[in-house]
């Protein structure tokens, strides 16, 4: 595929850029979704897909993994048009008389994509974990950076190296099915969510702080792991199957810096009420935006990308109502089971 026309471009797959497609439907629009990831889902199927969320309104808790799968289905009646596994690099804009100009992007797979308007729900960006030096040798043999299966952790001997919310949660989450789960923080105290530091502490997870991993051993497979800890003599070593990196992550907005829009603290897209940017005929959503006020939580980006859409609709068509009814008015399709 090397030319690809709609009415609106969604660059992100994350839970937003997904409610994006299913709303962008409800207004009529044929809509492309473009994702750097190879799978939808953004930050959450890579990151925590079996981690229960508790603040998407109307589920008390949700696994990452059924949220996703729901969005998913919730656009599918609109048929959205995937594109995954390929970077927004280049934008062009070619003039058309009497209508909006014809935004295209260019990615990096060749694919040109020609929209009337474009909405950004890229999350925090194009991401990439933080490496742990001492363990290279063994990625994709023990040392991992995400976990998206804790399948494979059962039984296994797991050290999680991290103090953030993904480490914490990682750990607790792989604790009821491993034979023994190890935290190991280079500091005293952890930078994850005060609620699951206390959930951790009470837990069997065994906890080591001020340490650093400083040495992977084993063959075919990583099989134990050397840890420096402040204020001891020797290294201690501990039995290690599974080593889970969770050091954070770097991000940036990669070449849309380079697309003329008004950035905050040089990571963020400044956006107005109508969650436009200041170039015409793009909008944005989500955790990548930034205004006075902004909280960044899934359920604050769902609202936003409907503001989006709706505003990007009227970019469109400007005798367009900009609020088209309530879903109620006029439902999705259902579909019909084979």
């Amino acid at each position: 595929m090397n030319a690809v026309e709609v009415d609106l471009l969604i660059l992100g797959a994350g839970p937003v850029g997904l409610f994006g497609a299913y709303y962008a439907g409800v207004r009529g629009l044929k809509v492309a979704v473009a994702d750097s990831l190879s799978q939808v889902g953004g930050q959450v199927t890579a990151m925590y897909p079996e981690k229960q969320i508790f603040d998407i309104a109307g589920f008390p808790a949700v696994s990452g993994r059924r949220l996703i799968g729901n969005l998913v289905e919730q656009a599918a009646p609109y048929d959205p048009l995937y594109l995954l596994g390929q970077e927004a690099q280049q934008l062009d804009r070619v003039p058309r008389a009497g209508e909006p100009d014809l935004l295209v992007v260019k990615t990096s797979t060749g694919t040109e994509i020609a929209a009337g308007t474009v909405v950004i729900t890229g999350g925090i960006g194009t991401f990439a974990p933080r490496p742990l030096a001492a363990g290279e040798g063994f990625l994709g043999k023990g040392l991992e950076y995400f976990v998206p299966s804790s399948a494979e952790y059962a039984g296994k001997d797991v050290v999680v190296v991290g103090g953030g919310d993904s480490a914490v949660d990682w750990a607790l989450m792989l604790q009821p099915i491993a034979a023994s789960v190890t935290i190991v923080h280079r500091r005293e105290a952890f930078r994850a969510h005060s609620g699951s530091v206390e959930q951790l502490k009470t837990s069997p997870v065994q906890i080591i702080v001020n340490a650093q991993v400083t040495t992977t051993k084993g063959g075919e497979q990583l099989e134990a792991i050397e840890v420096a800890v402040k204020g001891e003599s020797e290294t201690r070593t501990l039995t290690c199957h599974k080593l889970v990196a969770a050091l954070g992550f770097t991000a940036n907005l990669g070449p849309l810096r380079d697309w003329g829009m008004e950035l905050h603290d040089n990571r963020q897209l400044v956006v107005d009420s109508a969650m436009r940017t200041n170039v015409p005929g793009i909008f944005a959503a989500g955790d990548i935006t930034h205004y006075d006020g902004k909280v960044r939580l899934i359920a604050v980006g769902f609202g936003e990308v409907a503001t989006a859409v709706n505003n990007a609709a009227v970019h469109l068509d400007p005798a367009a109502p900009l609020f088209p009814g309530h879903s109620t008015d006029n439902p999705a399709p259902v579909p019909v089971p084979a």
